[in-house]
């Protein structure tokens, strides 16, 4: 019941946050975007990305080219946390190929991505392998363990944006976690299938995970559960 009602402060958060955006003719990537005249591809949005420094929660907006998108979509918003802000016995993964950064706090972990349609609305979740963003590798463990601490809690650039993305991570935890443990568990397979290649460097292996997210169907089956609970 516990996680139900922190599911159903998430998406009352992402629901204000779209209607106060709608009011205005807006969302949460034209808020990102804001002031930006020409939206270039894999450029950061905003430049140094948005970076809460009491969570050390992360994040950033970007588009690929049209011809490698997997699906259509407009762009999607990366999100990291870095070790400043991981929960106590957080370790990155013992990989062969692993060089601890001079700074500490440089090596960070991406938890998720967020697919947005050209209509500024999520529409896929989806993990990614080591060499896409230059993360570090913790286990899906560890990871996991870093979801409930994703918080971005200031108002530069947009707070709406930063409201509704923080409360994604709420409402749309159970498929995040899953996620996480099907890209560990893809990784696995990858190796043995393949084992004279790195798996985190494979280019041929991007995402990893991914499923297709509705935030009113989500909210209808959260009601549902409730419901049923009550």
């Amino acid at each position: 019941m516990a996680e139900l009602r922190r599911m159903a402060g998430g998406a009352d958060d992402v629901q204000r946050s779209t209607a106060v955006l709608a009011k205005t003719g807006d969302n949460v990537v034209s808020e990102v975007l804001r002031g930006v005249e020409t939206f270039y591809e894999w450029e950061h949005y905003p430049p140094d990305d948005v970076y809460d420094r009491e969570t050390h929660s992360q994040f950033y907006y970007h588009a690929h080219p049209a011809g490698e998108r997997s699906f259509a979509e407009h762009g999607h918003f990366h999100t990291f946390m870095r070790p400043r802000g991981m929960p106590s016995g957080s370790k990155p993964a013992r990989l062969a190929d692993y060089h601890p950064p001079r700074d500490r706090n440089a090596a960070l972990s991406h938890i998720i991505a967020i697919s947005m349609d050209t209509a500024g609305r999520p529409v896929r979740l989806f993990t990614t392998n080591r060499w896409v963003t230059g993360e570090t590798w913790y286990a899906a463990g560890d990871v996991i363990r870093m979801v409930d601490r994703f918080t971005v809690g200031h108002a530069q650039p947009s707070w709406p944006t930063n409201v509704w993305i923080t409360g994604m991570f709420r409402l749309f935890r159970p498929q995040i976690v899953a996620l996480i443990r099907q890209r560990d568990q893809a990784v696995a397979a990858w190796r043995a299938s393949h084992p004279r290649r790195n798996p985190y460097e494979d280019h041929q292996l991007e995402v990893i995970s991914s499923a297709p997210i509705s935030v009113t169907g989500q909210i209808a089956a959260l009601r549902r559960a409730l419901k049923k609970r009550a």
